[in-house]
């Protein structure tokens, strides 16, 4: 089945970008992944921290409510259940880079972490969708194209388990074919569900960790250790991924971002995503 999508809806009145892809049976997908050995540089001392953990200076807003408590970036819509969203950006652009950060997003929330932005957003992102509508189910750790074509390259996605009073227990995965009848995977590595699911903590902080590099970037994450995906856009086949298009759009280098997804079906009236311990090593 298919759905309308807007994940570059900052604002509550911005116009839908494209139409979501039907989730189906991925049959075969994960045999088509190709293993990589590749492993994340160690956290070393060059590594600079760059939220302070007690206010945003070195960061600007571009909408949505932005505010630091106990050591936190904490973001939701403005008002709760408004539909206002909108980024948190760094001043400072960034090219080649190791980024890693801490986050604990609420169920309901829309979120994710913009890669060589552009100041209106236009990215490469990688996903925080804590969530499972409207979007046939959310995911995080993947790649998607913010406003450079809503390309994207996730595998497999998430639904939500809950107890009888309504609290989140467990995540149930399910395959997603990207784009129906073409079955092989436009990542270099995707990690399988089992590994991803074993990666995530439910209601806790998790380490994220991306690294960039390249003029058509290859893009690795890490969710606490494990590696979850190997984005190269230089040699991508997403249909709508066009490298050149992408590059002329955003350049070598942009701000890193924080979002909070605008709509009132892609936040959760009331839920926040806290964001701590972000720190980056720029890549020569």
């Amino acid at each position: 089945m298919n759905k309308q999508i807007n994940r570059r809806q900052f604002l509550k009145s911005t116009t839908a970008l494209t139409a979501g892809l039907g989730a189906t049976s991925a049959i075969g997908l994960s045999s088509a992944l190709k293993k990589d050995a590749t492993l994340p540089v160690p956290c070393e001392d060059d590594f600079v921290t760059i939220f302070n953990g007690s206010n945003l200076d070195g960061w600007h807003i571009n909408g949505a409510s932005w505010r630091v408590e106990n050591g936190a970036i904490v973001c939701e819509q403005d008002p709760p259940g408004s539909g206002n969203g909108g980024i948190l950006l760094t001043d400072k652009t960034y090219s080649d880079f190791e980024l890693i950060l801490d986050v604990k997003p609420e169920w309901g929330c829309d979120s994710g972490v913009f890669l060589r932005s552009a100041p209106n957003g236009d990215s490469y992102q990688v996903y925080v969708d804590y969530h499972d509508e409207p979007n046939n189910g959310g995911i995080s750790g993947f790649l998607y194209g913010q406003g450079t074509g809503a390309w994207r390259s996730e595998p497999f996605r998430h639904f939500g388990v809950f107890d009888d009073d309504g609290n989140l227990i467990d995540l149930e995965m399910r395959p997603f074919d990207l784009y129906p009848g073409h079955l092989e995977n436009p990542d270099r590595y995707a990690c399988t569900m089992e590994e991803w699911r074993a990666a995530w903590k439910l209601n806790d902080y998790n380490e994220l960790r991306i690294r960039c590099e390249g003029k058509y970037p290859i893009i690795t994450t890490w969710i606490n250790g494990v590696m979850i995906g190997k984005f190269d856009a230089a040699a991508n086949i997403h249909p709508r991924f066009h490298k050149e298009r992408v590059y002329e759009q955003l350049g070598d280098e942009g701000h890193i971002a924080l979002q909070v997804h605008g709509g009132t079906t892609w936040w959760a009236e009331g839920k926040k995503v806290y964001w701590k311990n972000i720190r980056i090593k720029e890549l020569l």
